[in-house]
Parts: structure tokens; sequence; C-alpha cells
């Protein structure tokens, strides 16, 4: 954590400097909801301090992600820094998918966190879903939106599954049944009627490599509650700082749009080693598009 604190000193104070304001600020993907409440309390403290101007950001998310992670003393740390936009990734309501792709998580254990982060001001959710998991078809995934509708999360994010490089069922496609692309077409359209059905319009869009069916992931939301981050990742119109291990950068250039982009390493030791490294690099980045034009 310590590099993780460190980039935040010195962005903050590069951006004081320079007077440029944070529009969002997004804690994920991964699921940082896994460090103690403590560790939260000492990085949301450390933002509050370092960044510009924080009472005017419009929008702060932390992806908790997996609801084993979500316990009473991290939402009340959430609720104290005015956390509200969190998102709650059920992937399926099926307990038998769940443990078959190798979730910590139940059904029961989603739908108790999530009431619980409502309990704490979480009053904007988003939750995920993933069209495709093995053994399910469109009877499975037409249960997991009926679920949804009990819960009325703000937004819905629907995934079509994509075999990661490293993952298990990426190493052992054979031991996984996944649906056909026709069965796959079929859930993502009865996604496409539910939402609409259910007043949830989509507002971003983007795929991923080894995707079922060649089809997409769609984030949808009801009127006003649309994620900001995520519209402006998908624009690339606006720089985005990634601070942390394996945290990606999109520096665009303000006068022609030309996009540069920079990761962290995903290695901690890497990380560890050389955080000062990385941060410097970014700063020079910023200067010579905020600074050296000007």
């Amino acid at each position: 954590m310590f590099g993780l604190h460190y980039e935040m000193q010195k962005m903050g104070a590069w951006l004081k400097e320079h007077g440029i304001k944070v529009t969002t600020v997004y804690f994920g993907g991964g699921t940082p909801t896994s460090i103690t409440a403590e560790e939260m309390d000492l990085l949301y403290e450390e933002m509050y301090r370092s960044f510009p101007d924080v009472k005017h950001i419009r929008e702060v998310t932390v992806e908790a992600g997996r609801p084993d992670t979500i316990s009473p003393d991290k939402l009340e740390v959430l609720n104290r820094y005015n956390i509200d936009r969190i998102s709650i990734n059920p992937q399926s309501y099926e307990n038998e998918t769940l443990k078959a792709i190798g979730r910590h998580h139940s059904v029961e254990e989603t739908i108790e966190k999530y009431h619980l982060s409502r309990q704490y001001g979480m009053n904007n959710i988003n939750m995920d879903l993933i069209i495709g998991l093995p053994g399910e078809g469109l009877k499975e995934f037409q249960h997991s939106l009926q679920q949804t509708e009990e819960l009325k999360p703000e937004s819905l994010t629907v995934h079509t599954l994509s075999f990661k490089r490293a993952s298990e069922m990426t190493r052992n496609k054979e031991k996984y049944q996944v649906a056909d692309r026709e069965e796959i077409t079929r859930m993502m359209d009865e996604a496409v009627s539910w939402t609409k059905a259910h007043q949830y319009h989509p507002y971003y869009l983007y795929r991923q490599k080894n995707i079922l069916g060649n089809l997409e992931n769609v984030g949808y939301s009801l009127d006003g509650q649309e994620s900001l981050y995520n519209i402006i990742i998908m624009e690339e119109v606006q720089t985005i700082i990634g601070i942390g291990c394996g945290a990606a950068s999109k520096f665009i250039d303000p006068r022609t749009g030309k996009i540069t982009q920079y990761a962290n390493p995903k290695d901690p030791k890497s990380y560890n080693d050389r955080y000062e490294h990385y941060t410097e690099e970014k700063i020079q980045f910023l200067e010579s598009l905020f600074v050296s034009h000007v």
C-alpha cells in the first residue's frame, strides 16, 4: 500500500500546483474491498488529504465486486467518506454455477450484502451478470434477471463470458460446457428486452478478446444513474491517471486528441521496487500535456 499512498500524494500535489481538478475517482477493477476496513480508512483519508477540491469530485466509485468481501465495518468506512456508488457482482443467481466457477459467495450472500449496503447509505449500486457461464442457458439467465428485478439496482452491466488467458476455464475448456452462439444470442436479446421493460437504458458498450459469440458487454442504467467514469473512459476525451499496482493510465493530448497509454506493472514486487520511478514518468507525461505548451 506504500506505493499507492505515495502516488496519491505526488499526483495530488501536482494537480493542486497546476489547478487541475479531479472529475471522478474509481477504485477498481479487481476487488478493492478485499483489504481491511482499517486499510480502506487510511486510503480514503489519503485521498481526501492529497487530491484537490475533493468535495467537488462528481463521482467516487468503489468496485466492491465479490459479495464475500463486503462487511459492516467496510461499509461504515465508505459511508463516512460519503462514497455511495459501489458495484456488487453476483455474476449469476445459481449456486451451482457459482460453485462451478470457483466463487466464494452464494446467492443468499449476494442478496444479504446488497440489503446491508443499502442500510449503510449506498444509494447507487451497480450489479454485474455474465451471459454464457458454464451450464447456464436462457432459463438460468431469466432467473438471474428476475432476482435483479426484486433488488432494483440503479445500474446493471451484462457481460458475455470471455475466456481470460490465465483462467481455469481457459486452461480446461473441455471441462466447462457453455452455451452455443445461438443460445448466447437469445440470452443477450433477453437482456435487451428485460432492461427496456424495466426502464434501464444502455449507455456504454465494449468488447473483449475471446468473448463468446463475438458479442459485447453492455452497461445499462436507470435515468440519471449512469456512471460518469464509464462514460469518460469510453469517450476517450479526458486524461485518466491510474495509480497503484497494475493501474492503467490514458493520457489525452488536449490539443490533438492523441492518446498515450501507460501501465504500472502488475507484478507487486516490480511495482513496489520502482513505484517512485513510475510516478515520476506519469508526472512527466502530465507536464508535457498541460504545462509545456501553456
